[in-house]
């Protein structure tokens, strides 16, 4: 066998190549094994690396049976557990509750290396592998599912993940300063049951002994409504009754307002005989951690085990990607990354990207193309405010919603000044950006001159022939239930963004996403957008059909009927469901000849049957997949 002893171990031979004979802690993932930044066991097991712990790797291991969780042995300090990237749900089923056939994340790009709900199973396996060791949980699943949650596929309010897991502690957020200090504070000898402080973690108490801890801890406490509270369903319709889904409601607002680091509380649910309490967020990495952890030694690669199985797909997106920035203040309803990430934008240095970009060209694979220098949202390269640095998020409003802040500041300036000193890097011929810009922000700050200066550097040097933009629809109520801006935001941009491409003489175009079937639209919403996309002579490639995936403000929405963001009081709001969401998806795509059933359904409920030979594919052959915007290509 070939040890390979630049990544972290995932065997025994592997360790002992290292000169271990035991591990201090073991990362359960149910990713394959990718050393990058962007795979969070990668990640967390290079920076515990960093500090002097022996880190095994646990990639995708069977969870019918306790053996591939034992083949380093039993870890000395812990176990530490996560489903992965994304959700294990999420991963295997669709909007539309297929099966999926695929998985990014798995050898070869094959389905059915992981479970369902992959945090429970393989607490499970290791609870039976390693007996009463300490059992954290992290990652975006336990992240998003830290509290009780509405869950799609079930169709029903589950409970805490932690509880469900069995686990000690439950790591929410990126992770690294909580993993830092609760390894340190383990291998100092303190028990598990002690770590109860740590900023970022959600842990239980007997209902018993709640009251007394809270008032040990001495912060303001917010009680949510009990998971009883907010799962309350009418058994014959089994749907929620009107109090179930106002408490669900109102325990999402209370988590959405109150998740400022700056301004420390601990959130309390009451689950049964059990509270579960959420310490306040771990705070945003400064600067110089932020550039650290990004440049460990990392293989950017996967193990080589993976091989024979032609690799892991997810690499290829990311493998020559750098990122710039963490955190979004972008305000979309149906984006997980605030809750996960938070609103406070953290930045690397450019000193730091430069050199990452001088590790990337080095690379024996790397062709001069990084193919994105950005985060959630690229142009977001600094507080998005002065207030924002010393006391946080607002909590009763919104960055960019429903219009964008007076007091939003312009860092477009340092971004370009970030592109240009990585193009700069000898061997690097392209930078460019795919992990999206929001072309509201970039509107309402600065200046009309920089403005321009911005579009001008985007289009002449960042962009592989086509910008994705994501205006998601164009009906005010849809638009207004996403968090997103007015289309004429999206319409000045493209005005603007055709006029930089034409200084430039350059073959550009843009490809903008839509999202059918949000709550918020109705019939009425979908035949709009539908005249626009004939009036803009565009029909979109691909159409998402809304996914209610835990912890999103949307999801909320769906489950509830109810708008739970400040300043909306509870109102009530349009969620189609069950047909209505296949009628609406149609309608975006009415150039189908499969769709027509399905849109002439869509426009007779509406009462626009006069618009059945408009959207009819007999109507249209002018429509293209790009956007007549920008050039499209000939």
């Amino acid at each position: 066998m070939i040890l390979q002893n630049n990544f972290l171990p995932m065997s025994r031979p592997e360790m002992q190549a290292r000169g271990w004979d035991a591990i201090d802690i073991v990362f359960i993932t149910g990713d394959a094994y990718v050393d990058h930044p962007s795979f969070g066991a990668a990640l967390l097991g290079r920076l515990l690396e960093s500090k002097g712990y022996r880190v095994g790797i646990v990639s995708q291991p069977r969870w019918d049976r306790p053996d591939d969780f034992l083949v380093m042995g039993k870890p000395s300090l812990c176990c530490m557990v996560s489903s992965g990237n994304i959700d294990s749900m999420v991963t295997h089923y669709t909007s539309g509750n297929k099966v999926r056939n695929d998985d990014a994340y798995s050898p070869g790009g094959k389905a059915g290396y992981r479970p369902d709900r992959a945090l429970n199973a393989y607490c499970s396996r290791a609870r039976q592998a390693y007996g009463p060791i300490p059992l954290i949980i992290g990652g975006l699943e336990a992240s998003l599912r830290r509290l009780a949650h509405y869950d799609f596929w079930s169709d029903k309010v589950r409970r805490s993940v932690l509880l469900d897991a069995k686990a000690d502690l439950l790591v929410y957020g990126m992770g690294e300063l909580q993993t830092l200090e609760i390894v340190q504070r383990l291998s100092s000898g303190e028990p598990i049951a002690d770590l109860h402080d740590i900023s970022g973690t959600v842990f239980s108490l007997p209902e018993s002994k709640t009251a007394a801890y809270i008032t040990q801890r001495g912060l303001r406490t917010i009680p949510l409504p009990s998971y009883e509270e907010v799962s309350e369903r009418d058994v014959k319709s089994n749907t929620p009754t009107p109090a179930g889904a106002m408490a669900y409601a109102s325990a999402f607002h209370k988590q959405i307002v109150h998740e400022n680091p700056m301004d420390p509380e601990l959130i309390t649910q009451r689950h049964g005989e059990r509270v579960v309490v959420q310490n306040p967020p771990a705070r945003p990495l400064n600067q110089t951690e932020f550039d650290a952890i990004h440049e460990l030694p990392y293989q950017r690669r996967w193990h080589p085990v993976y091989d024979a199985a032609g690799g892991i797909p997810a690499l290829a997106e990311v493998q020559f990607s750098i990122t710039s920035n963490r955190g979004c203040f972008g305000s979309c309803s149906f984006c997980a990354i605030t809750s996960h990430q938070g609103r406070m934008i953290t930045v690397r240095s450019t000193a730091s990207l430069v050199r990452e970009a001088v590790t990337l060209s080095l690379h024996p694979d790397f062709k001069g193309y990084i193919h994105d220098l950005g985060g959630p949202t690229a142009n977001f390269q600094g507080p998005a405010c002065h207030q924002q640095e010393t006391k946080g998020p607002c909590p009763g409003k919104m960055c960019l919603w429903p219009k964008p802040c007076g007091n939003l500041l312009d860092s477009h300036a340092e971004y370009r000044a970030k592109l240009n000193a990585v193009r700069a890097v000898m061997g690097v011929k392209k930078v460019f950006i795919r992990s999206g810009i929001r072309y509201d922000y970039l509107l309402s700050t600065g200046t009309p001159e920089s403005q321009r200066e911005f579009l001008d550097q985007l289009v002449r040097h960042h962009v592989s022939g086509q910008l994705k933009v994501a205006p998601e629809h164009v009906a005010p109520e849809a638009l207004d239930a996403m968090g997103k801006p007015q289309v004429g935001f999206y319409d000045t941009f493209m005005d603007e963004y055709a006029q930089a491409v034409d200084r430039a003489d350059l073959n550009q175009y843009c490809i903008p996403y839509f999202i059918a079937a949000h709550p918020g639209a109705t019939l009425d919403s979908a035949i709009e957008l539908a005249l626009y996309l004939v009036k803009e002579k565009f029909i979109p490639d691909q159409v998402q059909e809304f996914y209610p995936t835990p912890g999103t403000i949307s999801t909320c929405m769906y489950y509830t009927g109810l708008d739970p963001r400040p300043g909306r009081k509870f109102a009530p709001i349009h969620v189609p469901k069950g047909r209505e969401r296949h009628l609406q998806r149609a309608l975006l795509h009415f150039h189908k000849p499969e769709n027509q059933v399905l849109v002439r359904e869509a426009l007779r409920l509406a009462g626009r049957p006069e618009l059945i030979k408009v959207l009819s594919p007999a109507r249209q052959p002018h429509l293209t997949t790009s956007s007549r915007r920008g050039r499209a290509p000939l």
